[in-house]
Parts: structure tokens; C-alpha cells; sequence
């Protein structure tokens, strides 16, 4: 039997996040319910180069060529020629699963990316997210870590390394040819609290109370967090998959958090 589906029925979400939060956990086991949208990061991307930010990005304005040496150099890539109409026709298919629910994953350091493409002559973040949805809000979840120093330890690994999801074990085997570096983890550190609080004010700005998944919840229990998250879509959470994903911190990211604890405490490093 054919069911319809009335627009009142589904739900358009979008994860709102930093990077290394946990936020790729949840996205992919919304992904593996098969009923809440097929989320991906569709508002990374530069249209200079058809690409995220690459590692020297995230170290613009740092000069130490201890840190910028341990970084791959900068692919020119290619431009995105795609008009405005035509970016967002491709994010709603890309995102959309059959039951027409569309999920998606937006970090702050995304939102001018976003503004941008959606062409919104005022500038407003809401309004450019409004306008991907004919007007309407998306559900909002916001995912967040409460410790900074793992965060900002995982993401100094994942730049160096390009690894960014550890499908092959590499991270986890502590292999990666990653090296420590405190300052290169404080300059992380200083970003991700930065974004996080930008979230908070903004959701507090626009009176908005996001859905919240805290990262210590959602490791512990990835199945119970993402059925919360989808009865919160207005889907089934009896749907939440057991989690496609693995952890990738290790005794290697332990050791190296407790080491930049105690130079971020002698430095005066974000914590």
C-alpha cells in the first residue's frame, strides 16, 4: 500500500554543531534509521575551490612554521559555478530521504558560506536558513561537547592527518604519523569554544530552543540519543540503529589531552 505523505508530516532538521563534537556520530545513525533524511555537510564548501577548509585554513593568521610544517599545503581545487537556485535544488535532493524528511549538519564557522550562497540581501543566518526551506525553520538540534581539550586534540590529529573519519582503524591503532604540538591543539581549542558559544547566543537571539544532545550522552548511548532525536523529527525512535560508527579517540588522544592540560594551565591556553 502506497502511504502519502502530508507536508505536516515531516520534519526538515538541521544539526548545528562544531567539528569533532560527536556530531558525525549522530548524523550517520540518523542516516541508518532510513526514515530522517540522508544529512551530510552541504555548507562547508568554498565555492572558490569545491572544497571544506583545508588544514593551513583553519591556521590562518598562525605563522609558527613548527605548526604550519605538520600541515599539508593548500589545493587550489575548482570553482563551483552553481547559481543559487541550483545549490539549493541539489542540497534538498541530496538531503532528503524517501519518506521526505531532509536532514543536514551545519557548523558556525559554515554560516557565512551559507549566507552567501543563499544570496539573502540582509545577512541574516535565519533568514538564509529559512529560505532553503520555503520560509519555514527546520527543527534545530544542537550538539556540543562539554570538554574542549579532547574536541580540540581530535581535530589537531584529524587536520594533520586529513582522517576524518577513522573507517580504516587508523586513528584508533594510534598510527596516524600525527605529531603533538600545544599550540596547534590551543589555536583548535580557542575556535570550536568560539563556535559553540556563537551557537548559544544565537539560539538565545532568535529565542529558539534547539533540541540539545550533549556528546557524553550520545557516546554512552548513541542508540537511546538518536531516538530521542528522531521522535523529536516526528519519526519512529523504535527506528534508532545500534551505532554505524566507532569512536576514534585512543590512550593516544588520553595522553596527549592530559599533556596539553598541563601546558594549557602553565600557557594560559583555551581549556
Amino acid at each position: 500500500m502506497i502511504t502519502l505523505i502530508r507536508v505536516s508530516d515531516v520534519s526538515n532538521y538541521l544539526v548545528c554543531a562544531s567539528q569533532r563534537s560527536g556530531s558525525t556520530l549522530l548524523v550517520e545513525s540518523l542516516a541508518a534509521s532510513g526514515v530522517a533524511g540522508k544529512p551530510q555537510e552541504f555548507f562547508q564548501y568554498f565555492t572558490a575551490s569545491s572544497q571544506a577548509p583545508q588544514p593551513r585554513e583553519w591556521f590562518a593568521g598562525v605563522h609558527d612554521p613548527e605548526i604550519l610544517d605538520l600541515l599539508a599545503p593548500i589545493d587550489d581545487g575548482i570553482v563551483d559555478t552553481r547559481g543559487s537556485e541550483e545549490w539549493k535544488a541539489d542540497i534538498l535532493d541530496q538531503g532528503r530521504s524517501p519518506n521526505g524528511v531532509w536532514g543536514g549538519k551545519l557548523m558556525w564557522n559554515q554560516t557565512p558560506l551559507l549566507i552567501a550562497r543563499s544570496r539573502v540581501a540582509s545577512g541574516s543566518l535565519r533568514t538564509a536558513i529559512r529560505s532553503i526551506f520555503d520560509g519555514v525553520d527546520p527543527v534545530y538540534i544542537h550538539v556540543y561537547r562539554e570538554d574542549v581539550v579532547p574536541q580540540a586534540v581530535s581535530m589537531w590529529r584529524a587536520v594533520q592527518t586529513r582522517v576524518w573519519r577513522d573507517e580504516a582503524g587508523v586513528h584508533s591503532s594510534g598510527e596516524d604519523g600525527a605529531v603533538y604540538h600545544a599550540g596547534g591543539i590551543a589555536h583548535l581549542a580557542g575556535i570550536l569554544l568560539e563556535q559553540d558559544r556563537n551557537w548559544r547566543r544565537w539560539f538565545a537571539a532568535e529565542s529558539i530552543e534547539p533540541v540539545e544532545v550533549g556528546f557524553g550522552d550520545l557516546v554512552r548511548n548513541p542508540t537511546d540519543t538518536t531516538a530521542r532525536v528522531l521522535s523529536a523529527i516526528g519519526q519512529d525512535p523504535d527506528l534508532a540503529p545500534p551505532p554505524p560508527l566507532k569512536p576514534q579517540s585512543n590512550a593516544r588522544s588520553k595522553e596527549w589531552a592530559d599533556h596539553y592540560r598541563i601546558d594549557a594551565t602553565r600557557n594560559g591556553y583555551p581549556l
